[in-house]
């Protein structure tokens, strides 16, 4: 009997015993899980969860987290999880999203205007409008929309410089841009800033070359009886060479009222090369010049010039919003001078590429014709 109570003694202290030890570690746990906690920041579209076990030091730690959880409309429900003394706070809130600038669409060309890009020919060029002429013969190798006047951008600079040197300027005349020659028609920028003073040698040369639109206006400001006499002067050739679908404006050509055919530009083309001052400094890869004590270096816009692949004695390019990117040059291949218009071309190096195009359908094909139905007619 003595021995039944002593058992029960010893097993009710080893309950009591367990039992504290239980409450021991459930406290010890409970601590552990007040100094450090497990934050889970889930996010949407799929990506998995990102885990990061934070420690919180005794006292006020705080710490935050931000996740997109849902999209309503255009805008976001974004939720925010923080934990401050150990306490989780979660909250959400709605955050407008950015409104987007609508897409602003690219101003149609006048040859687009004009239904031309509905044209297809058989080497699927980008230029609205081609000619292509042997000038040995006076063939016509190639031909697209030749006879349509459009506007021509700074092919125009190509009479200018024909005017100057027609009328025998003196070349060493030294010429100051002013602010009359600032663009206020496209708003184009120019590194020839008011009060820069260069000989009109170095005024063409930039030009034909580079296509610097104050070089051009100051060219035709400094003929006698200002610009416009000069234009006067521009129209007149173009009427004495039998450019019939011909008008200029300007000196410079950003105006969308210098317009051309493709058949007028290629008398314009024979007429400038009788100038071989006209082919030097259109076809020069670059030129550096002294602009009041500084140097500026300019580059040709014809990047061909650049390519040693070419035989090229006369080129120039153009490009406003109206006319697309336009390329008249004269050039040897397969020992044949040949000249080619491109105008209203789509995208930068489009009016480049057609030209490659054509060199060569002009090497492989030796065409001597190509009709207006666009089949070409081979050497025999």
């Amino acid at each position: 009997m003595g021995k039944s109570a002593l058992g029960i003694v010893f097993l009710l202290i080893f309950v009591c015993a367990t039992a504290s030890e239980a409450v021991a570690k459930s406290s010890a746990a409970g601590a552990s899980r007040a100094t450090s906690k497990k934050v889970l920041v889930k996010k949407i579209h799929g990506k998995k969860a990102i885990s990061a076990r934070h420690k919180l030091a005794a006292g006020a730690a705080r710490h935050k987290h931000a996740a997109v959880v849902a999209h309503s409309g255009s805008d976001k429900i974004v939720k925010h999880v923080s934990v401050v003394n150990g306490r989780r706070t979660v909250t959400y809130q709605q955050v407008k999203a950015r409104a987007v600038m609508p897409a602003v669409a690219q101003a149609k060309s006048a040859g687009d205007l004009a239904g031309l890009q509905q044209t297809h020919d058989p080497l699927e060029l980008k230029s609205n409008v081609a000619l292509v002429l042997d000038q040995s013969s006076s063939e016509v190798l190639f031909e697209k929309n030749s006879n349509i006047s459009l506007p021509i951008a700074s092919i125009t600079k190509l009479m200018t410089g024909l005017i100057v040197v027609d009328s025998r300027q003196n070349m060493d005349d030294i010429l100051e841009i002013t602010a009359d020659d600032i663009d206020r028609e496209k708003n184009s920028g120019s590194r020839l800033a008011v009060g820069t003073q260069l000989s009109r040698a170095s005024l063409l040369h930039l030009a034909l070359m580079s296509s610097e639109n104050r070089a051009a206006s100051a060219l035709g400001r400094n003929y006698p009886g200002g610009l416009p006499a000069f234009v006067a002067a521009m129209n007149a050739k173009a009427r004495a060479l039998g450019m019939r679908d011909t008008h200029y404006v300007d000196s410079s050509g950003l105006s969308s009222r210098n317009v051309a055919s493709a058949h007028d530009l290629v008398k314009l083309v024979a007429a400038a090369q009788k100038f071989p001052i006209l082919g030097q400094y259109s076809t020069a890869p670059e030129s550096v010049v002294d602009a009041g004590g500084r140097s500026l270096q300019y580059r040709n816009t014809n990047q061909l010039v650049r390519n040693p692949t070419w035989d090229i004695g006369l080129q120039k390019t153009g490009y406003i919003a109206e006319a697309g990117r336009c390329l008249v040059m004269q050039a040897m291949i397969e020992g044949r001078s040949i000249v080619m218009v491109f105008l209203d071309s789509k995208g930068k190096l489009s009016r480049v590429a057609d030209a490659s195009r054509i060199r060569k359908w002009i090497e492989t094909i030796k065409p001597h014709a190509i009709s207006n139905a666009g089949i070409a007619k081979g050497n025999g």
